[in-house]
């Protein structure tokens, strides 16, 4: 799968609500998990709740969402972050390195409980950045 860039925006508890419904405007397909999927994982509360969903269009358009995990800040109009991913890990690496240098770092690029490499930061310009590396199984 080749690098791709899109859009992922955070939800105040009804991530599943507003995909569904960009759904219906952009057609596609509609791919949801919950934080209860993961098990013990999940934070009380937030078993339903969207850990990550992905719309894939017809036209080929991306569209990235999750419900804001507790302990996170939600705030509506600045709500979005810059996903890069897929399976080139030298490549979305390389820009990990570039995109962190300055900035803050969130999340540490490492292994998650998904299975995937995954990272977040704010870079030097103050725009939030995801990074995530498919894992070949």
């Amino acid at each position: 799968m080749a690098s791709r860039l899109n859009p992922y925006i955070s939800f105040s508890g009804d991530a599943r609500q507003a995909l569904e419904f960009y759904r219906t405007v952009l057609g596609g397909t509609l791919n949801v998990s919950t934080f209860g999927e993961f098990g013990s994982e999940a934070p009380p509360g937030y078993e339903d709740k969207v850990m990550h969903g992905m719309l894939e269009t017809p036209s080929g358009y991306t569209l990235m969402g999750a419900d804001t995990p507790p302990g996170m800040e939600h705030r509506p109009g600045t709500n979005f972050s810059v996903s890069l991913s897929g399976d080139d890990g030298d490549e979305l690496r390389g820009y990990w390195e570039k995109l962190s240098q300055g900035g803050t770092v969130a999340v540490p690029l490492e292994k998650q409980m998904w299975g995937d490499v995954f990272g977040m930061c704010v870079d030097k310009f103050g725009v939030t950045w995801m990074v995530n590396i498919t894992e070949q199984g």
